[in-house]
Order: C-alpha cells, then structure tokens, then sequence
C-alpha cells in the first residue's frame, strides 16, 4: 500500500485520481457491478460478499471489470457465481478475476487488540489449543512483528525454519507444538534483537508469511495481529482472505476506547467483527471463590451493546495462565478443566458453531 493512502477507505471501491472529476459512466457502471454482487450471499455468515469484504480493488477501466476475490480453500465456486451475475453485463468485454486465497486454509481469523499488554497472543495461543482439541487442524500466523511471543508462549524454542520447493515455488514450513502449526516473525530474528524494521521491509516480510507458507489442511488459521491500527495492520487485512476479526480487551476503559476505534477500522473496510473477547475480567478468590475485578467491570458488555458485536467470553485473571505461556504451555493444555480453560473451550464451540466447516478434522 502506497504510504500516501488513507487506510480507512473500503477496498471494494475505486477511487478516481484527485486531479481529475470522476467519470459519470464509470460510476454507474461500478454502481451496476457492486449492485450484482451485494446479490450473492456467502452462505455461513448470511451477508453479502461485498459487505463482507470478500470483493477489493474493484476498477472498472473503459469496458473491463477488475477486482479481486478473497475466499477460503472450499469457497472457490464463489467465482464462477461472480462470473455467472457480471455475465450479461452488455458494455462489459472481459472480467479479471484475482483468485486470492491461502492454499489449504478453510477458514482465516485475525486476533487484534486496540492497545499492548492486553493478553492478545495469550488468547491467539489458548484460543487454538482449544479449537485442536476440538478436532479442528490450526495454524498460527504470528504477525505481531514488534513482539513475536507465541513461539515461547508454544515452548517453541530458536529453530531454523525450513524452505522448501514448491511447483508453486519456495515455501516456508511451520513448525508444529501441541497439534498447532507455528509461523512467526520471532523465528527468524535474533534471539533478544530488536525488530527494526522500516515500512517496505515489513511490508514485504508480512506478504512473504501470507502468500509463501505451506500450511497444509487447516481448518482455521489463527492470524496474531499487530496491537493497533497501523500499518502492518492494514497491509495483512488487504493481502488476506480474513473472514472476521476477534477483538481482546480488558475491561478498564482506556482499553475499550482503543478498542472501539479498531472496530470502526475493520468494518470500514469490509472485515466482519465476530466478537469481543475480555481478558483479565477478574479475580476469582481462591479461598471462597468471590470474584473481584481488578481492573474495572463491564467494559467488554459495553462494547458489545454499542457496536453489536458478541461478547464471546470473560476470561479470568489467574496466575497458571501467564506461567504456562512462559512455559510453553498453555492452559487449555495444561488443565482443561481450569476456569480460563473452560472459557476458551465456550469461545472455541461459539467458533465452530459459526463457521460450520464441512469436514472439519477430516
């Protein structure tokens, strides 16, 4: 993405150059394709395929239609019914289909938080240990480039990562812990070095972990973003089949207000935001079991009435969560039958139930 592009404009449209008048034909004619295609409904989450930002960089140029199709590995007939509505389209003289997708992967969620230190990657781990041990094939796609954890948060320690040929070309081999497989920045950085690394490097390392994977069979691909809205942020959302995003808060206010400004970015531009997922909502005693919130109440509920996205889960402080991920294992492993386990599990389900892949496991 240029760095003189705003990222809080949809994908899905064509922007005319600022110098000159849009053209009147052209937008009606981009307003007759968009017409068609709010007209196929993706069949899971009952809304259309524009709204739910599967149609990007839509160009109409003279008498040809552009645009790219962002779908998961058994969504595919989804082009040849874009194909089939822009068919008759009497000015139309040829339709350029991007067929983007990631090879294998059925499903791809975002994990993003508004601000750091909210738990998120503690969540990307517990969440896919609990979608494993569910049946589901997971993968993780550690792209917090400015503090990769999930390796450790794994017991994944310093390993070289493997690249292999492809008849598609060079491909990165994640590695695998607890039935989940592993691809992260902190892999391939010095151990303990900063990750200095400006815009266009970046930009290109993400890319590079989207596009030149080789995953295998998952049924989700757990996507670990970035704390904010920046730019790693945005290039991952515009090179990704991401079918939603799961927000991590805390209940205090000065997270939920970071919070709700991540939202209005991702439903800016076409993300669909599954659901609000508290972490550290409170302390459960250990002697009569009172809960007492540590860090406020109610900001996840109160996010999730404003914007009218889910409240997924309430996960509690508890001290074997954080000594598990420095451990390399997770909770969920580690004692199913924990509390914050059980949580994850209800988030897990709440998952499956949505998505209803066909074959999960399988």
């Amino acid at each position: 993405m240029s760095s003189h592009s705003s990222p809080f404009r949809s994908p899905s449209l064509a922007e005319a150059p600022s110098e000159a008048a849009p053209d009147p034909s052209l937008l009606v004619r981009q307003s007759e394709v968009v017409a068609r295609l709010k007209q196929i409904v993706e069949p899971v989450l009952q809304n259309d395929i524009v709204s739910l930002g599967m149609v990007r960089n839509l160009r109409i140029v003279e008498d040809y239609v552009y645009l790219r199709l962002y779908v998961g590995t058994h969504q595919q007939e989804l082009e040849a019914e874009v194909r089939s509505r822009l068919s008759d389209l009497t000015w139309c003289k040829k339709l350029y289909i991007q067929l983007c997708t990631i090879p294998g992967v059925k499903t791809t969620l975002a994990i993003s938080s508004g601000k750091g230190g909210v738990g998120k990657s503690t969540v990307s781990v517990n969440l896919a240990a609990a979608l494993a041990q569910q049946g589901a094939k997971v993968g993780i796609l550690d792209a917090d480039v400015y503090g990769p954890n999930i390796p450790q948060m794994l017991g994944l320690n310093q390993t070289e990562v493997q690249i292999v040929g492809t008849p598609a070309g060079q491909r990165f081999i994640p590695l695998e812990a607890h039935g989940i497989k592993v691809m992260s920045v902190g892999l391939l950085a010095e151990p303990d070095h900063p990750l200095a690394w400006r815009g266009p490097v970046l930009h290109k390392i993400i890319t590079q972990f989207i596009q030149e994977v080789e995953w295998g069979e998952l049924d989700y691909l757990l996507i670990d973003l970035p704390p904010g809205t920046g730019d790693a942020q945005i290039t991952i959302i515009q090179e990704s089949p991401i079918r939603g995003v799961l927000l991590v808060t805390t209940p205090q206010q000065v997270a939920v207000a970071d919070v709700r400004r991540s939202i209005h970015m991702f439903r800016r531009v076409g993300v669909p935001v599954l659901g609000i997922i508290e972490n550290m909502s409170y302390l459960v005693c250990g002697s009569c079991g009172d809960r007492t919130p540590i860090f406020g109440s109610g900001g996840g509920q109160q996010l999730a009435t404003e914007l009218q996205a889910p409240l997924l889960g309430e996960v509690p402080i508890a001290a074997p969560i954080c000594q598990g991920g420095d451990a390399g294992q997770p909770i969920a492993i580690a004692d199913p039958n924990a509390l914050a386990s059980q949580v994850f599990q209800q988030i897990a389900a709440g998952i499956h139930q949505t998505f209803q892949l066909p074959g999960m496991g399988n």
